[in-house]
């Protein structure tokens, strides 16, 4: 059976590394991008099974890549985590009502970030907020 395929899109060095680190551990084949506008040429080149993405990037943030995302009939049904340092019911309902599959509160647990994938991942894959 294949990897699957997780992309991963956070500006931040540290955690972008560690996010890395924590999926390829658990078997996922990862792509790392810098940015929302890298991301998003990534996954135009090789469509991920699933995109893992901050909100507050630089440049094109999480919320727009996840429009971009969903706006394109390639990348349209792929899910999408958001990672958030914002708690605030309004930026989960935001991000929901963008298309984002799950949202995850910054600092997140390895534990409940890598359950919400697999189920993003399993066949009729759950959505968790």
């Amino acid at each position: 059976m294949t990897a699957a395929h997780i992309l991963v899109a956070e500006d931040e060095p540290d955690i972008r590394a560690n996010l890395g680190r924590l999926l390829r551990l658990e078997g996922f084949d990862v792509s790392l991008a810098a940015s929302g506008a890298q991301a998003l040429q990534m996954a135009h080149t090789r469509r991920p099974d699933l995109v893992l993405t901050d909100l507050m990037m630089p440049g094109m943030d999480g919320r727009r890549l996840l429009r971009a995302l969903r706006g394109d009939p390639r990348t349209a049904g792929v899910p999408v985590v958001c990672l958030s340092a914002r708690v605030e019911a309004a930026d989960m309902q935001g991000a929901v009502a963008a298309g984002a599959s799950a949202y995850i509160t910054k600092p997140y647990q390895s534990a409940t970030l890598l359950a919400c994938i697999r189920g993003l991942l399993a066949p009729g894959g759950v959505t968790e907020t």
